[in-house]
């Protein structure tokens, strides 16, 4: 039995997809080819495990997912996740807001930021740099973007380069798009045995 989680939270929810999965053992050899580049280079989720089914979008997605993710450089590891958060609230991706939440709470082993967000919104009280990567990337997300020229220079006031402002940009981008994917191929769950 499982209920759909409608409330952001750190605890990352399952997520249920609505199209079976490609099975592992099943996996045609080149299904197999394309899962060798997980997302963060992790277990094998039910979500790749759908995208397997469309083996060329996968062999991109991937890699694109990882290079923008996880790349050495540019802006932090958890702002990168915090422009990804910013991005998935926008979007009401449940699912992707707690996976986000929780690395950021992770990498800065802290959960003051994630707290404050989800109490909050973006009303929220952070300090001036996620204060700028947070709304700047919450921008960036709405449809169509409002971020702007004042924007960008609310990041450079607060020392980002352009390297990394580019960084911010590439996170809050990829998940307008990834956080679609979650919507419309799933859902976020919790199982009454997670209860």
């Amino acid at each position: 039995m499982a209920r759909v989680i409608h409330k952001f939270t750190r605890n990352v929810p399952h997520w249920q997809p609505r199209l079976t999965p490609v099975k592992l053992a099943e996996a045609t050899p080149e299904q197999l080819e394309a899962l060798q580049v997980t997302p963060s280079n992790t277990k094998v989720s039910d979500y790749v495990l759908t995208l397997a089914h469309d083996v060329e979008s996968l062999k991109v997605r991937s890699p694109l997912f990882n290079a923008i993710m996880y790349d050495a450089g540019g802006l932090s590891r958890s702002e990168r996740e915090l422009g990804a958060l910013a991005a998935s609230m926008v979007n009401r991706c449940i699912y992707c807001a707690a996976v986000h939440a929780d690395r950021h709470a992770k990498i800065e082993k802290d959960t003051t930021t994630t707290d404050a967000l989800f109490a909050a919104g973006e009303k929220a009280d952070l300090n001036p740099r996620d204060r700028a990567i947070f709304d700047f990337a919450r921008k960036s997300a709405e449809a169509p973007p409002t971020a702007g020229a004042a924007d960008m220079e609310a990041l450079r006031q607060v020392g980002l380069s352009d390297a990394e402002i580019l960084d911010l940009i590439l996170s809050a981008a990829l998940f307008g798009w990834a956080n679609r994917l979650m919507h419309v191929l799933g859902d976020p769950v919790r199982k009454t045995e997670d209860a």
